[in-house]
């Protein structure tokens, strides 16, 4: 077996493979030898098949994987000896593969682009500003206020009284389209809250000023996206009876609201709101932080980068930009998505900090626990209500989404191990400095 290099450009690298014929041959004998033991063919007691026979028989499929094995080992070895780490899956092809015949030499052109020598992260030359909020008296009165709003109830209206945004209305509709009633346009008694957007666009706007006992003709357009294709588009009408007006009562923020809410009192709820508030600071200041360390991570270490893998990235960044611009669209049937220089400036970056994370995590032996992995799979499943244990189940016979699910923690776990080297000191604000601060992470 022989391996020649036949390219070495920056972080390209070519190298033909050559497995001769009769390395190829000592490969399939050595795989008949070890079948031999457990064939049983017509004639021939178990394991003593003569080697001819099996050969004829088998000798086409084993010849393939003795092929496959065989390259498979030249490119361990190869990497073994050069060190080399590919970025992406190596190209692989066979030379005159529809031409080849048995008892010829397999010749296999291999192509990659290497992983670049990545150089060692000073983080004593990190200095970081952790931001620390307290959860101030006015902060858990404002959360305690909203979410009594989020326990409101509604109490009827005078009957003169006009209904308006906020209000609730209790009506009777049907639906009709060129003047006939449509399957699944009607409802009795149905409590619609004015401004909540929960039915066809324009539809709530024209209950604005009923009273109790109005009949209002309600014309709306169903938008062409719409679920139901046969609806999709069409003007409708629906007669629609207005029975009640309601308005909006805020529960009272006392014992009986905290009760709701799982809490033994309302001293208990505001402590409860208090924690929750100064862990959602905690999480927004690490962000702060954590965009701080990678920025000056990318100001400090330059190297060349692999162009497959910043392709690769700048193609996925332009695609998901492009389906948040237009989020009604679904699939992949939207022909090619071009990245822009931003976005190829974005992957380069992206690509930079991921190979530098990822070697100070090889260097520091950080791992991902099992525990750990455990934790995040079920965080992730709660996403799946009543779907739990499908999910599970899902993501243990799944590589590709553990990877997902451990990348995330793995690269928090190397920035904590970085930003204990690093300089870091805390400075007190207010939340609206934290905002501001958390705002301009979405403009850079």
């Amino acid at each position: 077996m022989q391996v020649t290099e036949t390219l070495k450009d920056g972080l390209k690298r070519a190298y033909t493979i050559t497995v001769t014929a009769a390395e190829l041959e000592a490969k399939v004998q050595e795989k008949l030898l070890e079948a031999q033991p457990e064939v049983e063919i017509k004639g021939f007691r178990k394991g003593k098949v003569p080697l001819a026979i099996l050969k004829k028989q088998f000798g086409q499929r084993l010849m393939g994987d003795a092929m496959q094995d065989a390259i498979d080992g030249a490119m361990k070895d190869h990497f073994d000896a050069t060190g080399d780490r590919p970025a992406l899956q190596p190209e692989v092809k066979m030379v005159g593969g529809e031409t080849w015949a048995e008892g010829q030499d397999v010749v296999v052109e291999m192509s990659y682009e290497a992983l670049p020598p990545i150089p060692d992260v000073d983080a004593g030359k990190i200095a970081l500003e952790r931001l620390v909020v307290k959860a101030g008296e006015a902060d858990v009165e404002e959360a305690l206020t909203n979410l009594a709003g989020t326990a409101q109830t509604f109490e009827a209206k005078k009957k003169a009284q006009k209904a308006k945004k906020g209000d609730q209305v209790v009506i009777d509709f049907k639906g009709s389209v060129d003047g006939d009633y449509f399957d699944g346009g009607s409802g009795e008694d149905y409590p619609l809250v004015l401004g909540s957007n929960s039915f066809i666009p324009g539809f709530e706007d024209q209950l604005i000023g009923a009273k109790t006992g109005d009949e209002v003709k309600v014309e709306v357009t169903f938008p062409e996206a719409y679920g139901a294709a046969h609806l999709a588009g069409k003007a409708a009408v629906f007669e629609t009876t207005v029975k009640e007006v309601r308005e909006p009562k805020a529960a009272e923020i006392d014992d009986e609201l905290a009760k709701k809410f799982g809490a033994e009192d309302l001293a208990a709820l505001r402590g409860q709101i208090a924690e929750r508030l100064e862990a959602e600071y905690k999480g927004a200041s690490r962000a702060v932080l954590k965009r701080s360390l990678l920025d000056q991570l990318d100001a400090q270490v330059k190297f060349d980068l692999p162009s497959k893998l910043v392709e690769a990235e700048a193609a996925q960044i332009a695609h998901q930009l492009w389906h948040e611009e237009n989020p009604d669209h679904h699939g992949h049937d939207h022909g090619a998505v071009e990245p822009t220089d931003e976005h190829k400036a974005l992957a380069e970056r992206r690509v930079r900090l991921g190979l530098v994370l990822a070697e100070v995590g090889r260097k520091a032996e950080v791992t991902v626990t099992d525990a750990e992995m455990t934790q995040a799979v079920l965080a992730a499943a709660r996403q799946y209500p009543g779907q739990e244990r499908q999910f599970f189940e899902f993501v243990q016979k799944n590589q590709q989404m553990q990877q997902q699910l451990r990348a995330p923690l793995y690269e928090d776990k190397v920035v904590d191990h970085i930003m204990g080297q690093a300089s870091v000191t805390e400075k007190e604000v207010g939340k609206e400095d934290l905002q501001k601060a958390v705002e301009a992470l979405d403009e850079l």
